[in-house]
């Protein structure tokens, strides 16, 4: 398979590794250096770890030159309903997740298990923290967004997340942390004053995370539509 890079940090370089390890060959490496040869690039499928600002015009120009995109950028996702219809409109293949990891999404399904049970117990308050690289320039981390609205479609009493600590009972506070070399930690509490339940994901390096976006590149090459790690996983 012919994979184009779009972001060529250290995420593109491990998805690179991984990639050619499985016996694929990376057609094109786009990073912002040389942004403008994407729209002759040539491949199967592009994977997109780019930045926050490029990922946008990436996708498009990857759905409008028919090439199935998966997409792992972070803090652009107020524009992802155009990209949905743009999709749709090109009868083309758009993949997001907010991480690829399979124990990132086993662990947000926990997660909404257990927010489904704490929606009869209001004594317990719910906040976040998440700690990311110093490289990560959104916050907080999709991941973390994700969390916070697994919590929110299942906890009445809770109407939105906030980036900072609070008081307000409807909001979900989520605590972010930049530090060098981490690779992705998630902490979803439930605390009351009598106890506290803590559920945790921690990653140990970007392996896990470049795998899974492999491994779905490599499934929606005969793909339509906007999908995601339901469909992949079959949640």
């Amino acid at each position: 398979m012919q994979i184009i890079l779009l972001g060529y940090g250290k995420m593109g370089k491990t998805i690179e590794r991984i990639a050619i390890e499985r016996g694929h060959h990376i057609s094109a490496k786009i990073d912002i250096d040389n942004h403008h040869e994407l729209e002759k690039a040539q491949g199967d499928v592009a994977i997109e770890f780019s930045h926050p600002d490029a990922a946008f015009e990436n996708v498009r120009k990857c759905i409008q030159r028919n090439i199935p995109v998966v997409c792992g950028t972070t803090g652009w996702l107020t524009r992802k309903p155009e990209i949905e219809a743009l999709c749709t409109q090109h009868d083309g293949a758009f993949f997001y997740a907010s991480n690829y990891s399979l124990g990132v999404n086993i662990f947000f399904k926990v997660n909404e298990y257990i927010a489904r049970m704490m929606n009869n117990f209001p004594d317990y308050e719910i906040a976040m923290n998440e700690i990311h690289h110093t490289e990560k320039k959104d916050s907080p981390s999709g991941t973390a967004i994700t969390l916070a609205e697994g919590v929110l479609k299942h906890v009445a009493r809770k109407k939105k997340w906030v980036n900072e600590d609070t008081e307000a009972n409807d909001e979900i506070a989520i605590k972010s942390f930049r530090i060098d070399d981490i690779p992705g930690t998630h902490v979803v509490n439930y605390s009351s004053a009598v106890d506290d339940i803590e559920i945790r994901h921690t990653a140990h390096s970007r392996e896990g995370f470049a795998r899974g976006a492999v491994l779905v590149a490599e499934w929606i090459r005969d793909k339509k539509g906007p999908l995601n790690m339901d469909d992949f996983l079959k949640f």
